[in-house]
């Protein structure tokens, strides 16, 4: 496999319901493994892919998926590698662990939910939910919508900080909008707090999962 990643399997042979958590820029594969034993009670198994890219965090190193570029357009073709490899981890990911192929959650934090909604709007019919956290939807997806029957049947779980100094909270709203307007079945969800997961969050995003891909009322 391509990408370093960390595993969090609960116990059981499984299959397993699963998340794929892309972690924000700066971090690495660690970064939210340590929430696997309180999301829906250890219940999912979390796979943690690392970004391919080193990028200097003071006196330590983290990794990020595509070069943030201050007062400048994203880098398309960083972005696009980075979708690639993504896709390629996960396709190896479902050979190589016990996943349950039909509870497949996708989730981003920051720069990785930026990357998680890539892989739900391509591929919307690979997943049971979509879940995007202090992130912010990039404008230019709407019109890559692959499947929009399969996207608009997509269970998909915002959480956005209201005090957040990365991503500004108008931002996120702006992006709820977006989503919205492709008719996705959303869920949007505000705190009181900055750039990060509180255990408020935690209650929520837990619930979510239980509700839409454990336990749903309409069976897939």
């Amino acid at each position: 496999m391509r990408l370093i990643h960390t595993v969090y399997e609960p116990a059981g042979e499984g299959p397993h319901p699963t998340l794929i958590a892309m972690h924000g820029f700066g971090a690495n594969a660690l970064d939210l493994l340590g929430l696997a034993p309180y999301i829906a009670d250890g219940r999912f198994m979390v796979i943690c892919p690392q970004g391919p890219m080193e990028v200097p965090i003071g006196p330590t190193r983290g990794y990020a998926w595509f070069p943030i570029r201050m007062g400048a357009s994203p880098d398309r073709a960083a972005i696009d590698d980075a979708n690639k490899m993504l896709t390629e981890f996960l396709n190896v990911a479902l050979q190589k662990y016990p996943v349950d192929r039909k509870k497949l959650v996708v989730l981003g934090f920051s720069q990785g939910g930026m990357m998680a909604y890539r892989l739900a709007i391509r591929n919307p019919s690979k997943f049971a939910a979509l879940v995007a956290l202090s992130t912010y939807f990039p404008p230019e997806l709407k019109d890559e919508v692959s499947d929009p029957a399969a996207l608009e049947a997509l269970p998909t779980l915002v959480q956005h900080g209201r005090a957040d100094e990365m991503i500004e909270i108008a931002r996120g709203r702006a992006s709820v909008e977006s989503i919205r307007a492709l008719n996705v079945p959303l869920i949007y969800r505000e705190y009181d707090c900055g750039h990060e997961i509180t255990a408020e969050g935690l209650i929520d995003l837990s619930n979510f999962l239980t509700e839409k891909v454990l336990e749903p009322i309409v069976k897939p």
